[in-house]
């Protein structure tokens, strides 16, 4: 069954999907047509930072059908070894947007006049 997969690493982003039963070195290999980089110069990891074994399949770290879908992404970390040394998983959150301002927030109105606080 496919599962969907958001792939992280520092401010970037890769969506895709793959099957349960695919093999960590597969989608390693599906990255390296993506980014270019060998799948020996990567490190995936799972959902709590375990990191992922090449042999295994994606359904051996949970990632299912279930658990994996259009709507909700599985988030895997990835690291890739730059000047011979692997760099630390780094996963840089997502911005806010910024508040509101007062005169755009939803004002309550009783009998057809706004009442502000």
């Amino acid at each position: 069954m496919d599962v969907f997969l958001m792939i992280r690493r520092k401010k970037s982003t890769i969506f895709t999907d793959a099957k349960d039963t695919t093999s960590v070195l597969e989608l390693k290999r599906m990255i390296e047509g993506i980014l270019k980089v060998s799948p020996r110069d990567q490190r995936l990891f799972s959902k709590d930072n375990q990191q992922m074994e090449d042999e295994k399949l994606l359904q051996d770290y949970g990632i299912t059908m279930m658990t994996a879908r259009a709507q909700s992404p599985i988030q895997i970390g990835l690291a890739i070894r730059v000047d011979g040394e692997f760099e630390p998983l780094e996963l840089t959150p997502y911005s806010s947007p910024p508040d509101l301002p007062d005169v755009m927030k939803n004002q309550e109105t009783t009998n057809g006049t706004e009442q502000v606080a």
